[in-house]
């Protein structure tokens, strides 16, 4: 049953990638239960149906950090999407750059900062993680901004890799892995050909940058491990507030509390996020968290929420639970590796024409019409 183009992508995507690559982007942590709510949630949403209200105008554009924003959609940091297509970050930020709306470049991308900045005409946003290497941090915020950056994305839900089972059983880790991975790509031979070889060099290329040495695939999840740190709080973003020129977003926020502490630190927004379903399972979808959170600080900063989302409606959905601004991050992944550059900017097309849609059938004419009034019941 077709639900979604997303869904369609994704059946295209499974068939194209090694699993490996499928399961690491796919997956959630422990038994999934917050990935699937993450979906289910934003489902059950009821929104609110009006009849000849004139919809003849419509727009779909909003500001955003002082931005126009063709909608209210940016595409997410998803770490290794250059493994998913051939240069996958530049096929993807040429994507979203043509359609009016910012590509986030990924700390653990493929591609390093100065090979995608130059490829799109406006600037890019770079998401940065709290590393126990705190050289390389200011080196990755230096280098973003000379490249252009004018948003920071800071993801702080990850001072601790999440248990995700399926990379185990996948061969994205685990024992002998990587001769599992080989095994792999010579049973897909379409992957193997156009990314595997010609989509080389396979490493982290901001961190091999700053190495000055390759960081390849073999070394990602021990890098993770040994540079993540739970020991941080909000005082070690404080040089960074400081360092930063630009917008500084913090990911991650999931309880009202912690949103009022992002204001208190002066974050220009935040990502309510449980990180797609990827941290601690059994925690609240985004959908269930949003409406507390933008009860909390909307109007003291911008609010960006992600995770379930897939399709058009869905960002309606949760435009209207309190949202400014969503992030996609598998639906694109999804388009991406099953068609590239065209697949993400034909699955943002979509969503802006389910969008409309959902807009005219609920007598929106502009972005700033969805609201809470929006819902039903």
């Amino acid at each position: 049953m077709i639900i979604s183009a997303s869904t369609d992508y994704r059946a295209a995507a499974q068939r194209r990638l090694p699993p490996f690559l499928f399961h690491y982007v796919d997956g959630g942590a422990y038994a999934e239960h917050t990935l699937k709510r993450n979906v289910s949630d934003l489902a059950d949403i009821a929104l609110r149906q009006r009849v000849l209200r004139d919809m003849g105008e419509l727009s779909l554009e909003t500001e955003l950090f002082g931005e126009t924003l063709a909608m209210p959609v940016a595409l997410a940091p998803v770490g290794l999407t250059g493994m998913f297509a051939r240069r996958g970050e530049r096929q993807a930020a040429r994507a979203a750059a043509s359609r009016g709306i910012p590509f986030t470049l990924s700390t653990v991308s493929v591609c390093p900062i100065e090979e995608v900045a130059p490829a799109i005409p406006r600037p890019m946003w770079f998401q940065l993680y709290v590393l126990r290497d705190r050289g390389f941090m200011r080196n990755a915020l230096e280098r973003a901004q000379a490249a252009g950056v004018t948003t920071l994305v800071f993801t702080v839900d990850m001072p601790v890799p999440g248990a995700r089972y399926r990379d185990a059983h996948s061969g994205m880790s685990g024992p002998n892995a990587a001769l599992r991975r080989i095994g792999q790509a010579i049973t897909h031979p379409h992957w193997a050909w156009d990314v595997g070889l010609r989509g080389r060099p396979h490493d982290l290329g901001n961190i091999s940058t700053y190495r000055g040495n390759p960081t390849g695939l073999a070394d990602y999840i021990g890098w993770l491990g040994s540079n993540f740190d739970p020991s941080i709080s909000w005082k070690d973003l404080e040089w960074i507030r400081e360092f930063w020129k630009g917008q500084m977003v913090i990911k991650g926020i999931l309880d009202p509390d912690d949103a009022r502490d992002a204001v208190r630190f002066g974050a220009d927004g935040i990502v309510v996020s449980n990180h797609g379903g990827r941290q601690l399972d059994g925690v609240l979808s985004t959908a269930r968290a949003l409406p507390a959170i933008a009860d909390a600080v909307q109007g003291d900063l911008k609010i960006l929420a992600d995770s379930g989302i897939r399709t058009g409606l869905d960002v309606v959905h949760m435009l209207a639970l309190g949202a400014d601004t969503v992030l996609l991050g598998r639906a694109f992944v999804y388009a991406l590796a099953a068609q590239g550059e065209a697949g993400v900017a034909n699955l943002l097309d979509l969503v802006a024409a389910e969008m409309r849609v959902a807009m005219t059938l609920t007598g929106a004419r502009t972005i700033a019409d969805i609201g809470r009034h929006s819902l039903a019941g």
